[in-house]
């Protein structure tokens, strides 16, 4: 499956029956070498992801973003907070694993350098419809 594929498939609002299929591809895909992953595919998964608002996904999200150094730079840190950013920000707190704690830094670091200013979850969808529907 590719980008166009799983717009059309699942739209950026996809039902929570579609969901196990978008996190299937996305773990996918962050399984291929840097070289055969198509990070465009990535990003949509994760923004597929962050409009189901799902806390489970915050990890999978990171683990994509962490997978290269290309889906490092391709997916957003913003797109980890579906849910919003002060629920992620516990959920990563109270996960306790080596990768909430990696993510929950990371985090924290773009939230100091500034990256969160006025981050609105509603906000972030609609730019990133924008994009896809333009």
């Amino acid at each position: 499956m590719n980008e166009d594929e799983s717009l059309r498939r699942y739209g950026l609002r996809p039902s929570p029956a579609d969901l196990p299929q978008i996190r299937k591809a996305l773990l996918a895909e962050a399984d291929l070498e840097q070289q055969d992953q198509d990070t465009e595919l990535m990003k949509l998964c994760c923004l597929q992801l962050f409009n189901a608002g799902q806390l489970d996904d915050v990890l999978l999200i990171w683990q994509a973003k962490e997978s290269s150094f290309d889906a490092h730079c391709s997916i957003d840190v913003q797109l980890l907070c579906g849910a919003g950013l002060a629920a992620t920000r516990a959920h990563l707190e109270a996960d306790g694993s080596p990768d909430a704690a990696h993510a929950l830094g990371y985090l924290l670091e773009c939230e100091a350098a500034g990256n969160f200013d006025g981050f609105s979850v509603t906000e972030q969808a609609r730019w990133r419809a924008e994009y896809y529907l333009a």
